[in-house]
């Protein structure tokens, strides 16, 4: 005899949200990378559309904007505490930098054993090029209103104070970025090896240390918890036709910067 429909409906797995978090953050500003903008109606939807039991991460970032990663894993926290659904990341190649303090927006982490997770710094980089030009006879010129304007100018010998100036802006972002850490990690931190250097580690040791709960995959971590029936509706940021084909000058840019940010840690995007 033929089941009807609406009893098939009732019989159907529950329903996991799988979030896809890939790629730098906030890389640029062309539409390239991952930003709370970008990122809101679709982790909305996650967590309200189909009455989820759960939301998985699925992380694969080097990093990038702390201020985006703020911005993108306090949303998914309010959205977590308002809907009552847990989340859970899964580390894939890299959760590292600002793709670790996405990972911490989790009630828990999980990752393979060639992940690599953690970087919890603050990085500012540039070049110094002012031996080139004098070498060439090219002469800098630069009128500021204001003397701080031409801070840090890569044409100019560095100036102490510049750096100064530096590190109390990179300081307090980097204490944000280690407040996060601690708050959502809690006790699972390892107390006896300082997390906040910068390091980076491979799976198991990143679990050994804290900053992950165990050696786990998406698909199997999900069944064991919800049974064997669950099923997975799969959230990702929406892009153009030649963006996803790499037709844009934009997206080959992107690229690109992605590729370095990955090539850090060993991974390629």
């Amino acid at each position: 005899m033929k089941i009807p429909f609406v009893q098939r409906l009732l019989r159907r797995g529950p329903r996991v949200s799988v979030i896809r978090l890939s790629g730098a953050i906030g890389m640029s500003g062309r539409g390239g990378g991952l930003s709370d903008v970008a990122l809101a109606s679709m982790i909305e939807r996650a967590f309200r559309r189909g009455k989820p039991v759960a939301v998985a991460l699925a992380i694969n970032s080097p990093g990038g904007s702390p201020v985006q990663s703020s911005l993108i894993a306090a949303r998914i926290r309010r959205l977590a505490d308002e809907t009552g659904v847990p989340v859970h990341a899964f580390v894939e190649d890299v959760a590292a930098s600002g793709g670790y303090w996405l990972a911490c927006a989790a009630d828990d982490i999980w990752a393979d054993d060639s992940s690599v997770l953690g970087s919890i710094g603050v990085i500012s980089a540039g070049f110094g090029f002012q031996d080139l030009i004098a070498r060439w006879g090219i002469e800098r010129r630069v009128h500021t209103a204001g003397r701080s304007k031409s801070t840090l100018d890569p044409f100019r010998p560095e100036n102490p104070e510049d750096v100064e100036r530096l590190r109390n802006v990179l300081e307090p972002i980097h204490e944000a970025f280690k407040r996060h850490v601690s708050t959502r990690r809690g006790n699972r931190l390892a107390s006896e090896r300082d997390l906040f250097t910068g390091e980076f580690w491979a799976g198991r040791e990143a679990v050994r240390l804290g900053l992950a709960d165990g050696i786990g995959h998406l698909v199997p971590e999900m069944k064991r918890r919800y049974g064997d029936k669950v099923r997975f509706m799969t959230h990702s940021p929406r892009q153009s036709l030649f963006r996803r084909l790499g037709l844009s000058a934009d997206a080959v840019l992107d690229n690109a910067q992605e590729r370095v940010a990955f090539a850090r840690f060993g991974a390629g995007s």
